[in-house]
């Protein structure tokens, strides 16, 4: 398989945010168990909250292929305030994601892909590579893995498999 813009950002966060999914499962069973608000939590004061977290992995998914595919950035929006809130962010960010043709990726590697933080005053000029490579998919795994985090540290039961889940077709025994 040739290795493309598309396939490492559709095949990077599509799995990922099945996974995601599936930990905010998890989460919610937890929650709903031991009467526990998950969604305000965080690992510290000035960080964002589980549902900040599970917003901004799906803006770095549907804002990065749409950037990449030169439709331009899409809109934040709000955090959910539930769990169904977050598995149906989740669920729209996985089809916005599939819905683009590989064929739009294409020259993605040289488009312009510059960001402007808010309220920072400057602009981090990027082409597609080094915004997907340097940018995006960084992004998006730091809010995967905090959100992770955050479950796992509030005494969700998940483990690494549970975080790659997108591994299991991959994982068979070793025969002796």
């Amino acid at each position: 398989m040739k290795i493309t813009m598309y396939t490492m950002a559709v095949d990077t966060f599509v799995p990922g945010l099945e996974s995601l999914s599936k930990l905010l499962d998890k989460g919610a069973a937890f929650a709903a168990e031991h009467k526990v608000d998950l969604l305000n939590a965080r690992l510290a004061p000035d960080m964002f909250t589980l549902a900040q977290q599970v917003q901004v992995a799906c803006y770095q998914a549907t804002d990065g292929t749409s950037r990449l595919a030169g439709r331009g950035t899409t809109a934040f929006g709000e955090p959910a305030s539930s769990f169904d809130g977050l598995k149906k962010a989740v669920a729209e960010a996985m089809a916005f994601v599939r819905a683009i043709p590989a064929a739009e990726f294409e020259g993605s590697e040289t488009r312009d892909c510059s960001v402007t933080p808010p309220n920072a005053g400057i602009i981090i000029k990027m082409d597609g590579l080094l915004f997907l490579r340097s940018w995006l998919l960084p992004h998006f795994y730091f809010h995967l893995t905090t959100a992770y985090d955050i479950l796992r540290h509030k005494g969700v039961t998940i483990g690494k498999i549970d975080f790659v889940s997108w591994m299991g077709p991959h994982i068979e025994q070793v025969k002796s």
